[in-house]
């Protein structure tokens, strides 16, 4: 099982989010700690040893230390804004 870590402005984002989507959004992070790689919402991103996780509107990046079993969340954006 891995451990989950945020970043501080990734946490800023997850307090942003209104209720319906949060819920949805928490679900799916939690998820990680078992599935770190979830097919097929999950995928690599070009250039850049992250990954996003798609939740509806919303994106979540993070990246994955197999080493240490740590991943690391470092935004959680709408779908419009996550990659700016």
């Amino acid at each position: 099982m891995y451990k989950l870590t945020f970043k501080k402005s990734a946490r800023k984002e997850l307090d942003d989010i209104p209720d319906p989507e949060f819920l949805k959004i928490d679900e799916a992070i939690l998820s990680l700690k078992v599935q770190p790689r979830p097919y097929p919402q999950s995928k690599k991103l070009k250039g850049e040893d992250k990954y996003r996780l798609r939740i509806g509107d919303y994106r979540v990046v993070y990246t994955i230390n197999e080493k240490q079993k740590v991943i690391t969340i470092y935004r959680v954006r709408h779908r419009k804004d996550v990659y700016r």
